[in-house]
């Protein structure tokens, strides 16, 4: 596979970063997980904007050059040279200020890599298989603006995803400072009662999910649910229903169990329709 290094075309196994790389040294850089389909990227514009939206919250100089088309055509060089255009395919942007001070910068310029690798299923499927998450207590994300970006600190969700794999579960339930559920490591979590759905403000921390966004306006026309974003606490969890997450590349993930729950899929199924008929609507 080769990669994109601030625009020069490389191998993937010869690529290298400098020591001094301030996303390797302090966390100082971000990223963006996209699904592109036979050389379509599916939500771009959310995706894009996101991206700029968190650059300006991280006080980056955002390139003249980076317009969407500049950036697109970028990815979907890559994906032609690595010869997936006609693929599903994960493509990740890592955006980086570029090398220079300590804790305080020189300059807020940046660098950037688009990497790929191909992914198994065009569309989002759904995955019927047993799905058991934990709450994850011993470290917390801080509630704020910080906290919705795809930053490259994520200790938290890395703990935790060791947390799950050391003891047996799939996935682990993130709280806030005030005990509030957000996430699980890897996507926006809703839960499902009645016809009442509920996923975690952005104001609370949770990650600005770009399939959270979609599903939100997806439920936001539907009548057939009622959508609120209100803080989660913990007590919800096991009187829901249903419980899933959802992530750029995985689409939907139904949590089949969490202790002594076990939760129903529906809501889940039927929803990951309408997000494959809303990609589909995108990608026309």
């Amino acid at each position: 596979m080769n990669v994109f290094i601030n625009g020069e075309l490389q191998a993937e196994e010869n690529a290298s970063l400098q020591l001094d790389n301030r996303g390797y040294n302090y966390g100082d850089g971000l990223f963006e997980t996209l699904r592109v389909i036979n050389s379509k990227i599916m939500f771009w514009e959310t995706h894009y904007f996101r991206l700029m939206s968190s650059m300006r919250i991280l006080r980056m100089d955002i390139p003249m050059n980076f317009s969407p088309e500049f950036l697109e055509e970028k990815i979907i060089e890559l994906i032609q040279v690595n010869q997936l255009e006609k693929d599903a395919v994960r493509v990740k942007i890592n955006i980086h200020r570029k090398s220079g001070g300590y804790y305080t910068p020189e300059d807020n310029s940046v660098g950037y890599i688009i990497s790929t690798s191909p992914l198994d299923s065009a569309f989002f499927t759904h995955n019927d298989s047993p799905y058991e998450v934990e709450l994850f207590k011993d470290h917390y994300i801080l509630s704020g603006m910080l906290s919705s970006i795809k930053s490259n600190n994520k200790l938290v969700n890395i703990l935790a995803g060791v947390y799950a794999k050391e003891n047996g579960f799939d996935n682990c339930f993130l709280i806030n400072e005030k005990k509030s559920v957000l996430e699980v490591t890897n996507g926006n979590v809703f839960i499902v009662k009645g016809n009442e759905i509920k996923t975690a403000p952005l104001s609370d921390g949770c990650l600005n999910g770009v399939i959270r966004k979609q599903l939100i306006e997806i439920m936001e026309k539907s009548e057939d649910f009622i959508l609120k974003e209100e803080s989660i606490s913990p007590f919800e969890l096991q009187k829901a229903d249903e419980i899933f997450y959802t992530n750029a590349i995985q689409g939907i993930q139904s949590i089949t169990k969490y202790r002594k729950k076990t939760y129903t899929n529906a809501v889940a199924k039927n929803l990951i329709g309408k997000l494959n008929a809303k990609a589909r609507l995108v990608e026309v």
